[in-house]
Parts: structure tokens; sequence; C-alpha cells
């Protein structure tokens, strides 16, 4: 991810919505692993490859502010972030983490791939975006069976040489 990439997904975007979360410094474990969660299944939701949680925008204006949030050496007691955000996700689902500076700004930016099989659940709660608000899944159970009709409709064949 590049500063260009960073801020067209920003101007494109223009606000918050199920598949995207703009944050300043909340950094809290717990929280980033329910977004997580939530963005994945949210962009399942809306056929939506990635979603997408970015760390130094402030998300009623989306100035570009920068954070103090550095997910890369960021740790859960003696646990690195990541690895610890990984373990708790289940089914596991694919991110990325980027940490660029922009016009001498530090962003981080989680780029989540959307769930596929099964909604994914973070310390066995699954959780979901109404609008620009994370929620747990169970409590809206026309977005449940919405989402489970599309893992029923995806065909692993098809997305395997989407990617080729």
């Amino acid at each position: 991810m590049t500063c260009e990439i960073l801020k067209d997904l920003i101007v494109s975007y223009n606000k918050e919505s199920e598949w995207i979360e703009f944050k300043l410094n909340n950094d809290n474990p717990e929280m980033v692993g329910e977004y997580i969660s939530a963005l994945a299944n949210s962009a399942t939701l809306h056929d939506i490859q990635k979603a997408y949680l970015v760390y130094g925008v402030e998300d009623e204006t989306l100035c570009m502010s920068g954070t103090t949030f550095r997910p890369k050496t960021s740790k859960k007691g003696q646990e690195e972030l990541e690895g610890w955000l990984h373990r708790l996700l289940n089914p596991s689902v694919e991110f990325v983490i980027y940490e660029l500076e922009c016009e001498g700004l530090l962003f981080s930016v989680f780029e989540i791939d959307s769930a596929k099989h099964a909604p994914i659940r973070f310390m066995n709660e699954e959780y979901v975006r109404v609008g620009s608000y994370k929620q747990k899944l169970k409590k809206y159970p026309e977005k449940e069976r919405k989402l489970w009709s599309k893992f029923s409709s995806f065909c692993f064949e098809e997305d395997i040489v989407k990617k080729i």
C-alpha cells in the first residue's frame, strides 16, 4: 500500500461503510479483533473482496491526522498482536497490515479478506457491521441468514481461478 492508494481509498469511500472503518489511536486488541470479524463478514454480505480498518483518519471529518498505533510491533501480553489476532479469529481469515508514512504522518491499515465459508468469529463471537456500527451478528438474524446464503453459493474453484 502506498500513500496514493491510501488517499484514493479515503476519497473513494468518502465515509465509513460496512466494510471500511476509520480510527485514530484506539489500539485495544480485543476491539481490533472484533472489527476484523465484523468487516470480513460485512464485506461478504456486500460482495466486496477486501475490507479495511484504517488508523490515522478521523471518522467524522476524514481528516488525515496520523496515528501512534503500530500494530506490527504491538503485543498482547507477551504475544505479537498479529499472531494473537490470527489465533483468536476462527475460521482463519487473511489480513495484511500496512504501516506507512504519508505527508509526514504514520498510518496503519489492515486489509482484510472477506469471509469465504463461514462467519468469522473473534473469541467465539461473530460480528457484523450495521451501517458504521459494529454489532454482534446474533442480534441480526436476517443478516446472518443472508451471510449463510452467500456461503452456500460460494464456489471454491471459481475463487481459485479468479486469483490466478
